[in-house]
């Protein structure tokens, strides 16, 4: 009975050795394989096998990328200004076996490099310059802290400035300064608009008073040839008029001449002419020719027939 128990505990202990020399490695890690302390090799994604009590698991190592937040950490500008500036790094490790024997503590020294390599940079910038730099900043610890890393087996892919905190005094100041900024900007809006109002209105004018300028000339032209057309049209018929009345006469005269009026007539018909105008209401009246040398010669009938009255007197 003993020896079955032995038997059975043999037989766990076996199997027990034996998985435990079974491993599997996951997706995205990698395991770092050490025989008799010395590194023996790096396991992939997969199943692998180890020798018992020989070669054991160093390291298992995460290969995604992986993000760090530092605190914040006290820096000095160029012109001697203590701010306030935590960062983020992205950073991967490409090497399992650097990144094993490499250095003690990799996150610490990430850490502890950043804020040197951060504390250089800023101390070579200004105030105004490092919170408008960004960018900048970024680029040059990520290149710096990469180049570092390197030995490592880490690969810094980004850094980043989470924050950059100023002094309360500065913090102060530059909202002063922009909100000076802000109100100057408002009155330089504020006047634009009032100049290109002043420039409208003035223009509305200027239109409106070219308009009726045009306007006036326009109606004056036409008044100048509404009365070119009524004096137009005023002489068309006087001379319609006349030309009827030299007709009118003509046709007259013929008439006359065709009746065979003798001299007797034309003397009967001028006088009754003179008693038509006699009768109007001209205080001079314009006696033709041929009517003042009749009356002449009636005159002279008259004193002849005088002289004989006298003479058988």
């Amino acid at each position: 009975m003993g020896k079955v128990i032995v038997l059975l505990i043999v037989i766990i202990l076996v199997l027990w050795i034996l998985a435990s020399c079974i491993r599997i490695v996951p997706q995205a890690y990698a395991i770092v394989l050490e025989r008799l302390g010395a590194y023996q090799a790096t396991w992939g994604t997969g199943v692998h096998f180890k020798l018992p009590f020989v070669e054991r698991v160093a390291r298992k190592v995460n290969l995604k990328e992986q993000v760090v937040d530092f605190p914040p950490q006290p820096v000095i500008t160029k012109d001697n200004v203590t701010m306030q500036i935590d960062t983020v790094v992205f950073f991967q490790i490409t090497d399992p076996k650097l990144y094993a024997y490499g250095v003690e503590n990799p996150i610490m020294a990430i850490e502890n490099l950043s804020a040197t390599t951060l504390r250089n940079i800023i101390g070579d910038m200004e105030l105004d310059e490092t919170l408008t730099s960004r960018e900048v900043i970024n680029t040059k610890m990520r290149a710096s802290l990469d180049v570092a890393t390197d030995p490592w087996g880490i690969k810094v892919n980004r850094v980043e400035l989470k924050n950059i905190i100023p002094p309360a005094a500065i913090q102060e100041a530059m909202e002063k300064q922009m909100k000076a900024e802000r109100e100057r900007r408002e009155a330089i809006l504020i006047a634009e608009g009032e100049k290109k109002s002043t420039i409208l209105v003035a223009e509305g004018k200027k239109e409106s008073a070219i308009l009726d300028a045009e306007a006036e000339k326009q109606a004056a032209i036409l008044r100048a040839e509404a009365q070119k057309e009524r004096m137009i049209k005023e002489a068309e018929g006087q001379a319609e008029a006349v030309l009827k009345v030299q007709k009118a006469n003509a046709e007259g005269l013929r008439m006359i001449k065709e009746a065979g009026a003798d001299s007797a007539v034309l003397t009967l018909k001028s006088f009754e002419a003179l008693a038509k105008v006699a009768d109007g209401k001209s205080t001079k009246i314009i006696i033709p020719s041929e009517i003042q040398n009749l009356a002449g010669l009636a005159a002279s009938l008259k004193e002849v027939v005088v002289d004989e009255k006298k003479t058988e007197e």
